[in-house]
């Protein structure tokens, strides 16, 4: 089975509460709809048209608003927050979807049609904050290379590719392990990790690969089951025969799943070219690291992409 209908399957197995903030948004009130009648998720749509099974949500309006907002003001009063500007901010449909999913209202909020990215991962930190123990909140694009065209098949973990501007080797080691269990999670398969750089095994030396030999140790240490390799130029990762004159004594034992990037402008770079020119569908950028799922979309995105999303959602909220 591919990769999205294995998951479009999970979803409507068990449909989750997802609330989708920017209802005023064409594109959001079809995905709202789209969602609903293929039963893939349960929705509440913040301020957009009234659709049928759709809870309809006016934040400014919501009888628990003094309940969220009491619950907004306890959180940052120790930052000088006062009960009356908690009731302010409050109203705004991305903090307010984030805090009901927070308070396990909904099981997760899929955000960015209208706002940006930076808006959207500020009130996901700020309310739902990050997973426990989880270092570094990163995000990954779900690359899904399923067209006749695609020279290989199956589904593929690009990190960070949204959100991490130029991680440290902990940060990177991070993104790593996180990715690997975003794989393990929604792929259902073992995850094979390489840190992709400009370099194969040793073949160059710069400033730049020290970081990534030192993230790669420091994920050995962490997780020393975990099939993982780098530095890596992307075309040893991807090819075993080119990996096995590059670099014969690889970890790796097949094509890797979760490629790492070694900062955003790669990562950026590299994802939307697998997907303008090799035809990939990239759904994201689903952001880890979270306490509870919140994620982020791009303002160009389809109506498509936001239900590809959600389902992406529900799977991280189970």
């Amino acid at each position: 089975m591919k990769p999205l209908d294995r998951l479009l399957a999970a979803a409507r197995a068990r449909p989750r509460h997802i609330i989708l903030p920017e209802g005023q948004d064409p594109r959001v009130a079809e995905a709202a709809q789209r969602l609903t009648e293929q039963g893939l998720a349960r929705i509440s749509l913040m301020n957009g048209p009234v659709i049928a099974g759709v809870r309809m949500l006016c934040p400014a309006e919501a009888p628990d608003l003094p309940e969220l907002a009491d619950h907004w003001h306890r959180m940052r009063a120790a930052r000088g927050m006062t009960a009356e500007r908690a009731l302010v901010e409050m109203r705004d449909p991305l903090r307010q979807a984030a805090m009901r999913v927070r308070l396990g209202q909904a099981d997760g909020t899929v955000a960015g049609a209208v706002a940006t990215t930076a808006e959207t991962v500020r009130a996901a930190l700020q309310v739902i904050g990050p997973e426990e123990g989880a270092p570094l909140v990163s995000s990954f694009f779900l690359m899904l290379a399923c067209a006749e065209t695609t020279p290989i098949k199956g589904g593929m973990i690009f990190a960070d590719c949204g959100l991490v501007v130029d991680p440290d080797a902990a940060g990177l080691a991070a993104i790593a392990r996180a990715s690997a269990a975003s794989c393990r999670r929604l792929l259902a398969e073992p995850p094979r990790v390489a840190m992709l750089s400009f370099s194969t095994a040793g073949s160059a030396d710069h400033p730049s690969l020290t970081k990534i030999r030192e993230a790669l140790a420091l994920v050995r240490a962490a997780e020393p089951d975990l099939e993982i390799d780098g530095e890596m130029q992307f075309d040893a990762a991807l090819d075993e025969a080119i990996r096995a004159k590059k670099a014969p004594g690889s970890a790796l034992t097949g094509r890797p799943n979760v490629f790492i990037f070694p900062d955003l402008a790669s990562g950026n770079i590299g994802y939307k070219i697998a997907q303008r020119l090799g035809g990939l569908t990239a759904i994201g950028p689903i952001l880890q690291g979270l306490a509870k799922p919140a994620n982020d979309l791009s303002r160009g995105c389809s109506a498509q992409d936001i239900v590809n999303a959600a389902v992406i959602t529900s799977a991280q909220a189970g």
